[in-house]
């Protein structure tokens, strides 16, 4: 019985929310998601896994800083030194966009061990496991810079190129499945985006328009037991009822305020038999991320206590916390921010008090022109005023007669 560990999109360097820990000197949330790698360590070492796959996509950049690499290496030296042997598909976030230069993750393969494997290019790897031979095919994300550079794409258009790129991975995903000992467990492993996939947060608002998309049919090939992908935040099985899964592990920390309702985690990979295949998702401890709404009621009173009011039904501590009151139309806005940040002073970080006001409805104008009369006019504009409606027909009245005694008067002056 062969176990590994099957995870991905780590992003170390997402600090869009947080601030400097007093203690460490380190960024708030890069320390959340060193806490959820460590969780996934701890996991993988406590049930004794045959290896760790990493699908991709180890920091937000391509060019990590000091202390994002040291933090990695450090969670990575503990596999080595459990003999957990490593292995490391490259994603679209570690790949520069400039052609010749190294990958944030070429590191792993320079450093003298044993253990680590790094795919950035397809390569198909036959692991010696401690309970068995297994073949891992990596493909890791297809970048376009070559491809572009060469004379025979040259007057390619980016649609062009992309279905290209697309038809390229799953002919050598083919071609990889086709030279494998059918009777040796297999994984198919990529960074890469497929056609059914779903996309959560920040993705939502990503330009996917030119990612190489491939359908499940072109990775549920034999003689893959297992899909391990990376690259879309979510978790989610693509083939839910057919052999062999596909499964996106999704991020193991949550991103932004689009992924808040959603679990983060991996994924713990049974091989029993050729037959028999099983993968369990496992949380990872996430920080929480809460959306607060409230609406201020209307009429003369505590603005400030409406909001608290709802705050109340949540535990904020420890929490990343964004506010959006919803105040009554026409109704001045009183609600006192410090108040309300003197009220959270136990979150990890507030991103912000937002007041949200229903946009005005906007009149239609009456059809008026010069050739109507007074009476006319004053009836079309009171149409529009239908708080005036019971004292339409005075005021109709006074302006006409008002309008008269004007007239008289310049009677009796030309006169």
């Amino acid at each position: 019985m062969i176990k590994f560990i099957h995870t991905a999109d780590i992003h170390f360097g997402m600090e869009n929310y947080g601030r400097i820990d007093a203690q460490t000197g380190i960024h708030s949330r890069l320390l959340d998601f060193k806490r959820a790698l460590d969780f996934c360590i701890d996991t993988a070492i406590a049930k004794e896994v045959d290896f760790f796959l990493f699908a991709g996509d180890a920091y937000k950049t391509a060019h990590p800083s000091p202390t994002q690499q040291r933090l990695l290496m450090q969670c990575f030296l503990r596999l080595y030194k459990a003999n957990i042997p490593v292995v490391i598909i490259v994603g679209n976030h570690d790949n520069p966009l400039s052609f010749g230069k190294a990958h944030s993750l070429d590191l792993f393969n320079e450093m003298p061990l044993d253990g680590f494997y790094v795919v950035s290019k397809p390569t198909t790897i036959k692991l010696e496991t401690k309970n068995g031979p297994i073949n891992i095919v990596g493909i890791p994300w297809p970048t376009r810079n070559t491809i572009a550079l060469s004379e025979s794409h040259r007057y390619k258009t980016a649609v062009q190129l992309t279905e290209y790129i697309s038809d390229a991975v799953s002919k050598i995903i083919a071609q990889k499945a086709a030279e494998l000992d059918p009777n040796i467990p297999a994984v198919l492993s990529s960074h890469l985006t497929v056609s059914n996939g779903i996309f959560s947060g920040s993705e939502k608002r990503a330009i996917y328009g030119t990612d190489p998309i491939l359908l499940p049919s072109q990775l549920a090939i034999k003689p893959f037991d297992y899909v391990a992908l990376g690259h879309l935040h979510r978790y989610q099985n693509l083939n839910p009822k057919g052999h062999p899964a596909i499964v996106y592990s999704g991020s193991i920390e949550r991103v932004d305020f689009g992924e808040r309702k959603e679990d983060k985690g991996f994924c713990l990979v049974t091989f029993k038999d050729k037959k028999e295949t099983t993968h369990e998702f496992i949380k990872t401890p996430m920080r929480p991320f809460i959306q607060i709404e409230a609406h201020v009621k209307p009429g003369p009173h505590d603005q400030t206590q409406d909001i608290i009011a709802e705050l109340e039904k949540y535990d904020i501590s420890g929490a990343i916390v964004k506010i959006l009151y919803h105040l009554p139309p026409g109704r001045v806005d009183r609600v006192d921010l410090k108040k309300l940040q003197k009220y959270c002073a136990d979150v990890m970080y507030l991103v912000g008090i937002i007041p949200v006001r229903k946009p005005a409805e906007r009149q239609r104008r009456t059809s008026m022109n010069v050739e109507m009369d007074l009476p006319t006019l004053l009836n079309n504009y009171f149409a529009t005023k239908p708080e005036l409606a019971d004292k339409k027909e005075q005021l109709i009245e006074k302006a006409v007669a008002l309008q008269n005694e004007l007239d008289q008067e310049a009677e009796v002056s030309e006169s």
